[in-house]
């Protein structure tokens, strides 16, 4: 059986709304996604660090609970497990502040070796991190090697701005590693000063590349063809981990329609429609409440995803 692997930070959100702590929940980009998978019953591994404090504990038990492979979780002594504080504004969209407090010896793991056609979703910091670039690499390279999916989420945020000029070495290398690459208009606007599909294909030189943006339209470019999909109008509570569940059903959709590697670059269009329908499907079901991830109800409909 294929298995699909996220690797990303682990960090304790701690939701605010009108200045007020509405949650304090598991969360991190690819725990996100990873947990949604987890409820979906896909056979899936997060590969992560975190401290051997309550939070850490707190967050292990929840990604055991929701059937999330914990074997390559790197347990610190040394330092704390990550907060974010994430507050909430008008629209519910968030902005951050992290409390970071890592050890010296980082992801001091045996990383996992996987097969060809597997899936790995990748990216946010953890993806341009100094303190971990060298090992997230040389993970890469073996993954490329052995054929596996690679997808590539950038998830680039505004306070990381000003080390843009020393990290996009970096971001153009995990897009050179990647099958598809699927970002926000405003991580491109920051990254590349440019939300244009047609000019975005030419910088990036991935095959696939999805652009989501937000409550308006998701565009699709690959060698074949241009698409725009539209969103629908939804009351939204929090935008937390709307691109998170996005990549969840982009990941759902290659494991369920049985993409491969000899085929992710032939998919036709009716594949693909499926593929962002799932996905805007997803995120716009956690978009409804201050969880992070697609709730147990909603995945035991996945039969209804198979379009």
């Amino acid at each position: 059986m294929r298995k699909i692997y996220t690797i990303g930070e682990t960090v304790l959100d701690i939701i605010f709304k009108n200045q007020k702590p509405q949650k304090a929940i598991a969360g991190g980009s690819m725990l996100n996604t990873a947990v949604s998978l987890g409820r979906l019953k896909e056979p899936v591994y997060f590969i992560t660090e975190s401290g051997k404090d309550l939070s850490g504990k707190i967050i292990k038990d929840f990604l055991i609970e929701n059937d999330v492979n914990t074997d390559y979780i790197y347990e610190y002594d040394h330092g704390n497990t990550t907060l974010a504080l994430a507050f909430l504004d008008e629209n519910n969209n968030a902005e951050y502040n992290f409390y970071k407090n890592y050890p010296s010896e980082r992801f001091n793991i045996t990383f996992p070796v996987m097969n060809k056609n597997d899936i790995l979703l990748f990216g946010s910091f953890l993806a341009i991190d100094r303190g971990v670039r060298s090992k997230i690499v040389k993970f890469l390279l073996k993954a490329k090697e052995k054929g596996v999916i690679i997808v590539y989420d950038p998830n680039f945020r505004k306070p990381h701005l000003h080390e843009l000029p020393s990290i996009l070495p970096f971001i153009k290398e995990n897009i050179s590693f990647s099958d598809i690459v699927k970002g926000s208009d405003e991580d491109f606007q920051l990254i590349f000063n440019s939300c244009d599909t047609e000019e975005l294909y030419n910088i990036i030189k991935c095959k696939n590349l999805i652009i989501t943006g937000g409550a308006k339209d998701v565009k699709v470019k690959t060698e074949d063809f241009t698409k725009t999909y539209s969103v629908d109008k939804i009351n939204i509570k929090s935008t937390i981990g709307a691109g998170d569940n996005f990549n969840s059903g982009i990941l759902y959709s290659l494991s369920l329609y049985n993409i491969d590697k000899d085929n992710i670059n032939s998919m036709d269009i009716t594949t693909w429609d499926k593929i962002i329908k799932n996905s805007i499907t997803f995120a716009c079901h956690v978009c409804g409440s201050y969880d992070n991830y697609i709730d147990r109800e909603f995945a035991e409909k996945k039969p209804g995803f198979s379009g």
